[in-house]
């Protein structure tokens, strides 16, 4: 019997995931490339091959899905911040018994010049935000603007592709867009805006790097949150070459 097809599962979501996909769908005999998507965007831009959007319910049905659609390599390029995917990825690939790469980009380092501040969770930024400014460009996600909606003081400004639900702070204004932004993106917004304070998740990478250069340049302290722990045991690459030459391993 011949042996079936590779079959990669991309947990997807983030730059390095989109960019995976398009090196293995432009690579001749390229495999069956799947990428997994949470959801909670409304109009997702869809990598190239395959995509399924929502939730496997848990690892368990992660283990499932790779079983019954014959996944031979799972990629967990999810965000830094998809805490319980990662852990869900670690624990389908050990019932399963398929091979996983983690796909990370490295953290944020601050550099001269950088008034950095840091923090292990929304909730402890929340506690710290009022004694570093008033003025806030908070970017640490709609998802998580509940942890800030007890502050009535400062003034926030939030930027995502979709508006946010939930409780959020009272004084809020949300501006709908969906990047990349560019250096003079941040700096026309920083300015516009009177931002006395950047609050982020260290999401590593440059694509969303310039409003850090935009904030070292104005003088403006950033507030920012410690990635989660990570899965032990699993290997991890920032390279998209290092995931093709484990595949073709």
């Amino acid at each position: 019997m011949p042996a079936d097809p590779a079959h990669v599962l991309i947990l997807g979501g983030t730059t390095e995931a989109r960019r995976l996909a398009e090196a293995l769908t432009a690579a001749p005999g390229s495999p069956r490339v799947t990428t997994s998507l949470a959801g909670r965007v409304t109009s997702p831009v869809l990598p190239p091959g395959e995509t399924r959007i929502g939730g496997f319910g848990g690892p368990e049905g992660l283990a499932a899905w790779i079983a019954a659609h014959r996944v031979t390599h799972l990629v967990d390029a999810t965000h830094p911040f998809a805490e319980r995917m990662s852990f869900n990825a670690a624990q389908a690939a050990a019932l399963s018994g398929v091979r996983l790469l983690a796909l990370r980009r490295p953290g944020w380092t601050p550099g001269p010049g950088d008034d950095w501040h840091f923090t292990d969770s929304l909730a402890g930024a929340a506690t710290a935000l009022p004694g570093l400014g008033t003025r806030a460009f908070l970017t640490t996600g709609r998802m998580g603007l509940h942890s800030f909606a007890h502050l009535t003081e400062p003034w926030f400004l939030v930027r995502s592709v979709d508006p946010p639900a939930g409780a959020v702070p009272p004084r809020l204004e949300v501006l709908l867009a969906r990047g990349p932004f560019t250096l003079a993106d941040e700096r026309e917004l920083l300015a516009r805006h009177r931002i006395d304070l950047l609050v982020t998740k260290d999401s590593g990478g440059s694509a969303t790097s310039p409003k850090l250069t935009a904030a070292r340049e104005a003088g403006i302290p950033v507030l920012v949150v410690r990635r989660p722990a990570v899965p032990e045991g699993v290997r991890q690459t920032p390279s998209v070459g290092e995931v093709l030459d484990w595949l073709s391993a």
